[in-house]
């Protein structure tokens, strides 16, 4: 009679972590594509954050091709946060500041990159202060990379 009630209070199972980071790295390559201008630049910047998060190095490339083709299959973003949001705050931070690094690539942060995050920080139960501190941060640093990069 209340087993209605009951599957609204399990957990949900944890994913594995190769399903995270694969989730991750969809997630991670959408916000590459979203302003049409997927670059080699954004490719090095996800493989780094994959490795960083506990990729294997040697099957990085298959993983790669793996959550390029889940992205392009995908019609929504919640197909790549619903796992993440379990995950602890460090990760997601990671993951964060990563995105942040790939919209600031290019040196633009367009209405769809900002529109993104806005609509991720919710989705992955961030608070918008620290997501908004974490873009000053990364801000920051490609503004002084970009300054010593054109006068020195």
């Amino acid at each position: 009679m209340f087993n209605f009630l009951k599957k609204k209070t399990e957990k949900p199972e944890k994913p594995e972590k190769i399903d995270i980071i694969s989730k991750t790295a969809s997630l991670l390559i959408h916000a590459a594509r979203i302003d049409e201008n997927y670059t080699n630049k954004e490719k090095i910047i996800i493989e780094r954050t994959l490795v960083e998060l506990g990729a294997d190095k040697e099957k990085l490339s298959q993983l790669m091709q793996n959550a390029e083709e889940n992205e392009k299959n995908s019609n929504q973003i919640l197909d790549f946060t619903k796992d993440i949001k379990y995950t602890d705050q460090n990760f997601k931070i990671k993951i964060i500041e990563s995105l942040w690094k790939i919209i600031f690539s290019d040196n633009i942060s367009d209405m769809y990159e900002s529109n993104l995050m806005r609509r991720l920080s919710g989705l992955l139960y961030l608070d918008n202060k620290l997501v908004g501190d974490i873009k000053e941060k990364i801000k920051k640093d490609y503004l002084k990379k970009l300054m010593a990069e054109h006068f020195f």
